[in-house]
């Protein structure tokens, strides 16, 4: 245990080894959870500032909300122009950014370590009292919007979000983080200063510091921005998760290309479920790189993708878990025949062990190298910490993934991959083709 003095600070500390040192834990007394972690490595200290719930906050007049937010946080203050932040940047030598995420909104900063108490005073400025100007919220308005246009172009994309808009019908998951066309427009900057008012306030915070630092002294910064922040949590609830039914034919969307998009979707568990850990692994061996079985199988054997892959985001709710290929309109019927008959191979058997190992080593060896910079521990901790895992995730996933048995992953396949939503994007000649 460490030093439980510090003014305000109440004390919930705890230490770990992991992460080359320890990483320190404690809940300020206005309700704001801080996490540091002590890695000498490199001189750069790194910070994130987390905010649950995200896009699960939005109604969906008003998705797209919290993409404006992070669009237009660092565009201004009671106390600063846009220019003005920018320069203050600038002239640290840092970096300072934010991201909209499905279950989290985040602001990140990184400087060298003796700049870094500077910069976090003016990411704590930016994340309390922003000042949302209308001209720069019309100006990110208008982006958001070509930016959803630019999305309408791209196949995998039109059968994501064909497939998530049956998934999940009228929840938050069912769309971009940038909202919709509809959405985006009607949203004022005046939406923006109640979403802030709503939802940013100490106990909905977590903010994760990583690099060459003292952590009572980190603790010391924070509480001195960030400590006498009372602003009371609003009341608020996870979206009620929606129970899909399945479509009694395939979701289609025409249009004139040379390829056709195939994709098979579920609806896979959320993060916190026993059975989010052998989903992982069934992602990756189906399709996380040159060797996966997708790959091997339906590109390198028979010719079939151009680009073949699967997909499970981590997420607070349950998570979209896919498999697609692109192919010559011409294949379309047979790639999605050959794409369904690997789901179906996963259902006849457990995994040889040999596969089994093979995706456990792949899938803790890109683990490892996802935490490999400050940066990165920073946003892996404050991360589990938002989604209510807490930091000792980072331990507790390694040792998961290693219990795994090949029965397990059956188990799984077996609950998950039955029945799925399929969703195709091609031409119409290749799509009247699949009954």
């Amino acid at each position: 245990m460490a030093d439980t003095g510090g003014g305000s600070v109440t004390l919930g500390l705890q230490a770990n080894g992991s992460l080359q040192g320890r990483w320190y834990r404690w809940v300020l007394s206005n309700g704001l959870t801080l996490l540091v972690v002590d890695n000498p490595a490199v001189d750069i200290v790194a910070a994130r500032l987390f905010l649950r719930p995200g896009m699960l906050g939005e109604a969906p007049h008003q998705w797209g909300l919290n993409h404006l937010v992070a669009a237009t946080l660092t565009k201004g203050t009671h106390q600063r122009s846009a220019q003005e932040i920018a320069l203050a940047v600038e002239s640290l030598g840092a970096s300072l950014g934010t991201e909209a995420a499905p279950d989290y909104f985040v602001l990140g900063l990184k400087a060298v370590a003796g700049d870094f108490a500077e910069l976090f005073a003016l990411a704590s400025e930016l994340w309390c009292h922003p000042s949302f100007p209308a001209t720069e919220v019309a100006l990110e308005q208008q982006l958001t919007l070509q930016g959803l246009r630019l999305q309408q172009e791209q196949p995998f994309t039109l059968a994501y979000d064909q497939l998530r808009r049956t998934l999940y019908p009228d929840h938050p998951y069912s769309v971009s983080t940038l909202g919709t066309q509809e959405s985006v427009m009607g949203i004022t900057a005046e939406d923006l200063g109640t979403y802030h008012q709503r939802y940013f306030c100490p106990a909905h915070t977590v903010v994760s510091i990583c690099g060459r630092v003292e952590p009572e002294r980190v603790r010391d910064w924070v509480e001195r921005c960030l400590g006498d922040w009372q602003v009371p949590a609003g009341d608020w609830q996870l979206p009620v998760l929606p129970h899909p039914l399945p479509p009694p034919t395939p979701l289609r969307l025409v249009r004139p290309t040379h390829q056709s998009l195939v994709m098979l979707g579920y609806q896979g568990p959320a993060v916190r479920s026993p059975d989010y850990p052998p989903m992982k692994l069934l992602s990756t061996y189906l399709g996380n790189g040159l060797s996966s079985r997708l790959f091997v199988e339906l590109r390198e054997k028979q010719g079939l993708a151009y680009d073949v892959s699967a997909f499970y985001p981590t997420r607070w709710q349950a998570a979209p878990f896919g498999v697609y290929l692109g192919t010559a309109a011409a294949n379309t019927r047979l790639a999605l025949g050959k794409l369904a008959a690997e789901i179906q191979r996963l259902l006849a058997a457990p995994l040889p062990e040999a596969e089994l190992l093979t995706a456990r080593s792949k899938l803790l060896g890109q683990y490892a190298l996802g935490k490999q910079t400050n940066a990165q521990i920073a946003q892996l901790l404050g991360w589990y910490e938002v989604l209510g895992l807490g930091a000792n995730y980072d331990l507790e996933f390694p040792r998961l993934i290693q219990q795994m048995t090949p029965e397990h992953l059956w188990r799984a396949a077996q609950h998950y991959l039955r029945q799925p939503w399929v969703s195709l994007v091609g031409p119409e000649s290749a799509l009247a083709e699949i009954t």
